[in-house]
């Protein structure tokens, strides 16, 4: 599958779509209505296209996205601060989009840990209902 962010051809391209495969967690930051950046560590899965995320319905970044959908994602360094992959995007609460027990990619990727801490994924899901989709407009990528 062909990326808008990174070129699939280039070392550091394909080393950062290799990183959000595998990545179990990133820094999403969202922005307050007062413009106070929020970052908070999260779950997601990327299909190539859009990135997801599961939010937790008490969460005030549903109330920044609603004033402002634009977005940061990190994926923290993997290499002693030698690699590190940013995307900006523009995120929306999508509440007609699969729950997480609906949703093979989330469930192959944090099945286990799901089951194992939360229960399975029918509770995690009453907590974590929001389903949050983020259009990368733009990605960084260092290292690789």
């Amino acid at each position: 599958m062909t990326s808008p962010l990174f070129d699939a051809t280039d070392k550091t391209g394909r080393h950062a779509l290799e990183r959000l495969e595998r990545a179990t967690a990133a820094w999403l930051t969202t922005v307050t209505a007062s413009g106070q950046p929020q970052t908070m560590p999260v779950w997601f899965t990327w299909d190539g296209e859009e990135i997801v995320v599961y939010g937790d319905h008490r969460a005030k970044r549903n109330a920044n996205l609603a004033e402002n959908p634009r977005v940061a994602m990190l994926l923290a360094d993997a290499d002693e601060g030698n690699d590190f992959v940013t995307i900006e995007g523009q995120a929306r609460i999508d509440p007609d989009y699969p729950p997480v027990g609906e949703n093979p990619r989330y469930l192959a990727k944090y099945g286990a840990t799901i089951e194992r801490h939360y229960g399975g994924p029918a509770q995690f899901g009453q907590t974590y209902s929001m389903p949050i989709r983020i259009s990368p407009t733009r990605g960084r990528a260092v290292g690789g």
